[in-house]
Formats: C-alpha cells, structure tokens, sequence
C-alpha cells in the first residue's frame, strides 16, 4: 500500500445526545473537514481503508458516532483500538456533554424523544445513556460542556480549539449579477447600482465588460459612484467584523445592474480588492458573458 507522507487527522464527535453534536459537525465543516454523521462503529475499519487510500486528498475527517447506531455501539471500543494502531493517522475524541435538567429541557423544547426512552420519560433514556457511553467519555482528549453554552458560543470553542494556526474562516464573496436574469437567492447583502451612468450607452463600450480598464474608468469617475463607494464600503467595514463575531464563516455580498457585465463587474471588483487586505475574499460574475455585448 502507498505510504502517506501527511498525517491524517480524525476526530471523533460523540457525548450526551442533545448536547450539541449537530452544531459540533456543522463548525468542523467550516473548518474544512470531510464530515460523516452517524457512521457505525461497525464501518470505522473499512472507512479508516478509504482514508488511507493515497489517492485522495483528504486529509482532516470529523465522524459523529452516537447512540442512534447504538446496536454497533459495542464495537465502537475495538474500533478505537485499531485506531491507535495507525502511524499516518492522530485520532481524536471530542466528548459534548451537558447536565441532566439542561438535556431534559432540550428535549422538551423540541418535543423530541430520547433515542433511549422512545415514547417514555426523557430522564430515563439520559439515565440509561449515561452508563453506556461513560468508558467512552474517559477516553475523550477533550470534554465540552454545554450546559451554559448557546449554539453560537459551542461552535466558537471548536473553532478556537481545532483551527489550525494560519487557517481563516470567514471570508467574503462578492457576487456581480444582472437584475434581468434575477436575483442570487443566497446573497446576504445585496446593492443596487442601476442607478449609477450606464456604459452600454457608450456605443463601443457595449462589447466590453466591467474587467476592462476603460469601462471601470468610466464607471468611477462620477461623483454618484465615488459616493456610494465610500458609503458603501464604510458601512461593510462596520458590519463584517459583526457578522464575525456573529459566528457567520462566509458573507455573500452582491452587486447588481441591469446585465451584469459593466458595472456590477466594476464595482464588485473594486470592493473585493479594497476588502482583500483584512479578509479572504472570492469574487464570481454570474451574468458577465450571457450578453455578448448586446446591451448592459
């Protein structure tokens, strides 16, 4: 078998059902990790065989492992065993747990049933969970507990626990779009600049798109676009830092004209480099070539 040079990383999702493994997954996502939920114990081997497969990249995996599969679940022990055995691979056990009243009032909150007590008393299913995952819980590197915790401050612990020292999160995509063709469905912010003099107009500029030198010249030298320039990236200036600390991994800033090829092209240019130096920043132009020049 072809020998791995960079070691693997894998960490296990397990604890107290109802404390917080659905968030735990989503925030390892954002941190870039190949996530699986509810894997089988059972499985573990034969996905630790396609983890060691050097023909694919992946190289940071997050497993939810929890008492839905609990008929696999004393297979779960044996699995850890082999997963100590592998050199190419640094395994990992994050524990969430929470006190009883605090899972017994999610519950309730949810109207769901413990996994463990189906159509019974919460608190027994709790009970009952407790003393079967409670080898597991001593064997976890890292224990969180959420008793206290909202949804937000969960997924900040895991972030500042397991983002690697020069990984970025949250980063901005500006999107240029054409009002004609619609609007993105998943913008978080969107501007309109139709208001703004219009290149099409400019017979030879008709052809051309925002990228052009000539056509972003004509598009900043009014007054009306310096303006809306300045007001607009002062207020993204205030709000992303929010959105941040919101916990928000990507915002979605769109940019829309009549066509989108001549100044939402310009103008999401402008804000994605003036951006660029504070933030990671993605750029796309949905409608740039569905013109072809033949208006804007």
């Amino acid at each position: 078998m072809p020998e791995i040079e960079q070691e693997t990383k894998l960490v296990i999702i397990t604890g107290m059902s109802g404390a917080g493994k659905t968030v735990a997954v989503q925030s390892f996502e954002d941190l870039g990790y190949y996530c699986v939920d509810n894997l089988p114990p059972a499985l573990l081997p034969k996905f630790l065989e396609l983890m060691r497969d050097a023909t694919n990249n992946i190289r940071k995996v997050a497993l939810v492992m929890d008492l839905r599969g609990r008929e696999f679940f004393d297979s779960l022990f044996d699995a850890l065993d082999v997963l100590g055995e592998q050199d190419w691979l640094h395994e990992h056990i994050l524990f969430l747990d929470a006190k009883n009243e605090e899972l017994v009032t999610r519950y309730k909150e949810t109207r769901r049933s413990h996994p463990l007590a189906v159509g019974g008393l919460p608190l027994d299913g709790i009970m009952q969970e407790r003393v079967i995952i409670d080898e597991l819980r001593g064997r976890a590197q890292r224990i969180i507990d959420t008793t206290n915790l909202k949804p937000r401050e969960l997924r900040e612990k895991i972030l500042k626990a397991y983002t690697d020292d020069k990984q970025e999160i949250f980063s901005v995509h500006m999107v240029s779009f054409g009002f004609k063709y619609g609007v993105p469905i998943d913008a978080d912010l969107m501007f309109d600049v139709r208001f703004l003099p219009n290149p099409h107009y400019v017979t030879h500029m008709q052809p051309l798109t925002g990228l052009n030198p000539e056509v972003s010249s004509y598009v900043f030298k009014w007054s009306d676009t310096q303006k809306f320039n300045e007001k607009v990236l002062d207020l993204l200036q205030f709000m992303l830092p929010q959105y941040k600390k919101e916990g928000k991994s990507q915002l979605v800033v769109a940019i829309g004209c009549t066509g989108g090829q001549h100044r939402s092209v310009a103008i999401a240019e402008y804000f994605a480099k003036k951006l660029s130096s504070n933030y990671i920043t993605h750029i796309s132009h949905r409608d740039i070539d569905k013109r072809k020049g033949k208006s804007s």
